[in-house]
């Protein structure tokens, strides 16, 4: 065992990352009886729709697993009361000051991880008090942080100050990516896009078939002035590109942005207008299958992987 598997109490070292419109009840579900760690996204959730989530999961496993936070949303004290209500062990919060909320989860028995992008807020997180740290380099998807770290640069400078148990995020989607990032000092990997095209997933089939389809190159980190978000250059991509050569301001930007153009993309399947979030390791990925079998492939590439490095 491990220190991750020892911590959240699971088989393997790979967490199913908590994404916007993707990470439902079911592929939290599948990812922990596949022995992972699966995690709900309360990001895009109501309340009401999270205690649901939450409610299923329960009956769809016997094994650990959490609710992903976001802490810049409106409605957070009532999320984490939820939370607390309903039972949930393991919290991974992102987007805020764990400061904030780690006291409140740990006083209640809840096992508390924190996203970062830096090695100053890896060490801000530490000292909140979490037990693990997330580090996420920026070509994962979704919101990211601004420092534009890579995760193969980020995590062994962490790994170097940081005592605390290390999960890497950001690139990683095969076997091979999760030896690299344990090489470099990670304890475990979170995984996003992977698990984005799989059965599971609550994403719609179109956005599904389209990252099945994407190359390298084809996203880009973009609206820095709002939140920093890497997408997939579509038409709504290509919109914002047109407004910044017209030196726009935050308001021009958000009323571009508008509102629900996440869901609109990844979950009612605008593939034009939509925000359609993925990592750039999406080129990489060829195929969707059920997130079992998606444990199960980087498991056996990554004994594979490890195996020839220690015969090289």
């Amino acid at each position: 065992m491990n220190k991750i598997t020892q911590l959240f109490n699971i088989q393997y070292p790979i967490i199913g990352a908590g994404m916007i419109w993707a990470s439902g009840y079911k592929l939290a579900a599948a990812v922990s009886n596949a022995g992972g760690l699966g995690l709900i996204g309360a990001g895009s959730m109501y309340p009401n729709v999270l205690r649901e989530h939450i409610q299923k999961c329960k009956k769809a496993t016997d094994k650990p697993f959490g609710v992903n936070v976001p802490m810049l949303y409106p409605n957070i004290e009532e999320i984490m009361n939820i939370i607390v209500e309903e039972g949930v062990k393991v919290v991974f919060t992102s987007a805020g000051n764990p400061k904030t909320w780690t006291s409140f989860l740990k006083e209640r028995g809840i096992t508390v991880a924190h996203v970062v992008s830096s090695v100053k807020f890896a060490l801000k997180a530490q000292e909140a008090g979490v037990d693990a740290v997330v580090a996420e380099g920026f070509e994962a998807g979704g919101h990211n942080g601004r420092e534009e770290t890579t995760t193969f640069t980020l995590i062994p400078m962490v790994r170097e100050k940081l005592t605390a148990p290390l999960i890497a995020a950001g690139g990683i989607a095969t076997g091979r990516g999760m030896l690299a990032a344990m090489v470099l000092g990670a304890d475990g990997v979170q995984v996003g896009s992977r698990f984005l095209a799989s059965a599971e997933s609550s994403s719609h089939e179109n956005f599904k078939q389209m990252v099945v389809g994407l190359q390298d190159g084809d996203t880009h980190l973009t609206l820095k002035e709002l939140a920093p978000v890497r997408l997939i250059k579509n038409k709504f991509f290509h919109d914002v590109n047109a407004l910044y050569t017209s030196s726009p301001t935050k308001d021009d930007l958000m009323a571009l942005l508008g509102r629900a153009r996440a869901k609109k993309g990844m979950f009612e399947g605008d593939l034009e207008e939509g925000e359609l979030e993925i990592g750039q390791i999406a080129g990489l990925i060829n195929d969707i299958k059920p997130a079992a079998q998606i444990v199960h492939d980087m498991l056996s590439e990554f004994k594979e992987a490890k195996l020839a490095m220690l015969n090289f």
